[in-house]
Order: structure tokens, then sequence, then C-alpha cells
């Protein structure tokens, strides 16, 4: 070993606390698949035995997949709007300076430090005094407010490390602003967008306090679950619906994450061929 060269000794202590912290965090989530399987209405050690009849039952329940589809559609909606906003606002954060910008962009993300009680009251006020009848549209909404900022938050790294000179070059060439957006800027932001629109909907998807107060009789998957609770013979079917959201949302937002850093990856791969 070269003199003075330092080698980096682990932080035991933060070892041990990213640990605990893991444990306290995730072990009640692990409960929720492993009691969906269990032969009883009751949450309980030992367990009765094993079986899938709670996930059979969740096939012959109309309200549910009728709740589903509100949510499904709902989500779509909701995280295909609010990326393409989140495209328009982190080009004009990237690449213009306009004055009071840091204010502007400090009220777009306050969506993500104020409680999400504060506008679901505010919002059920604003439409219940504009006469507007609560339904999907409002809870798309609210649902939007709260993810347009993680759409800006996902997307404006991709612009800040993105290279302008690529769109020099191709205004050089002749092409217009929309024809080098598409073919240019587009190609280049793709993974971060699918990032957005995958974290959007993932979020949207789970929303319960914006919509538990802006939606009307259209219920979603979420306000379903929790009308459902109060039926003690309920809770294994909840339970094992329960088990499939928690999946599938782990699912679509390693796949964005997946996906932005697969994006930040080929960037650097790009950067590092140029340079040489």
């Amino acid at each position: 070993m070269k003199e003075g060269t330092y080698i980096k000794q682990p932080n035991r202590a933060l070892q041990v606390y990213a640990i605990v912290f893991l444990i306290v965090l995730y072990l009640p989530v692990l409960f929720i698949p492993l009691f969906s399987f269990n032969d009883s209405i009751y949450v309980r050690f030992p367990m009765q035995g094993l079986t899938i009849q709670w996930y059979v039952d969740l096939w012959t329940r109309e309200s549910v997949w009728a709740a589903l589809q509100n949510s499904l559609t709902v989500g779509l909606w909701v995280s295909v709007i609010s990326t393409g906003l989140g495209v328009v606002a982190a080009r004009a954060i990237t690449r213009y300076r306009m004055p009071g910008q840091s204010a502007i962009v400090t009220f777009a993300m306050l969506p993500l430090i104020v409680p999400g009680v504060i506008f679901g009251v505010a919002l059920l006020v604003l439409v219940s005094r504009l006469g507007i009848p609560l339904s999907l549209y409002t809870v798309a909404f609210g649902h939007l407010i709260i993810c347009l900022p993680f759409a800006i938050a996902t997307l404006l790294p991709r612009f800040e490390g993105f290279d302008r000179s690529m769109e020099e070059a191709s205004a050089d060439l002749g092409e217009n602003g929309w024809w080098t957006f598409w073919r240019v800027t587009f190609p280049m932001v793709a993974p971060g967008i699918v990032a957005s629109l995958l974290l959007t909907f993932t979020i949207s998807f789970d929303e319960f306090i914006m919509t538990f107060f802006l939606s009307g009789t259209d219920t979603t998957l979420p306000i379903y679950i929790w009308t459902q609770l109060r039926f003690p013979r309920e809770f294994p079917a909840i339970l094992a619906l329960s088990t499939i959201i928690l999946a599938l949302s782990f699912v679509l937002v390693f796949v964005a994450l997946w996906i932005g850093r697969l994006g930040v990856v080929r960037e650097q791969v790009s950067a590092t061929n140029a340079g040489s």
C-alpha cells in the first residue's frame, strides 16, 4: 500500500441505524401479504392455515373492479397531464431566466411539504363555492396538484444535464423549435419522461387524503378499501387486495427509478464518447 493512502473505515453505527430503520419501516408491511394467506378472518399468531380463497373472492366483486377502473382512469390521465406540464415547466426553468423564478419554482413545489389534508379542505371549499359537483374530475384535479411537483422534480435533472449544443446544431441545420424538440430533445429526456409517468401514476393510484375530500359517488380503490375496513369479515379480502396493490406499486416505483438511472448512465456514456 502506498504511503499516505487513506482507507475509509465503515461507519458501524450508521450501518446499524440503517438496518434498524429498514426493519421498523418494512416489517409491518410484510405482515400484510403474510396474513392475506391466512385461513381465518382474525389476524393473529399462530395462523390457522394457508389459503388463497381471499384472492379468489376478489374476482367475484364488481365493486372492486369498478373502483379499480376509476383509479386506473384517474391515474392514467393525471400521469399524462402532470408529466406534460412537468416537461414544459422543467424546460422553462432550465432554459430561461425570468424575474421571480426562484419564487415560482418554490410555489410549484409547495405540495411536497404542505400536508395533503390542507389542500383537500381548501379544494373542497373551492369547488363547493363554485358549485362544481364532486366527481372523478375533482379527484383528478386534486391529484394533479400533488403529482405535478414530483413530475417537475423528476424531469429537472434530465433537462439540466442536457447538452444544449445538440439543439443549437439542429437549429443550424434548419429545423424549427418544434421538430428540434421531437427529434433531438425528446429522445434524450425520454427516460425521465417515462420515469415521471410511472411515478406520478403510482402516487395518484395510491392517493387517499385528496380523494377522500374530493370524491363523489364514484370511489377509487383506496376509498373502497377504507370503507370495507369497518366490516371484520371483509378484512382478509382487503389484505389480499392491499398485497396486490403493494406489489404493483413497488414494481412501478423500482422501474421508474431504474429507467431514470439508465438515462443518466446513457448521458454519461454519450458525454464521454463526445469528449473522446
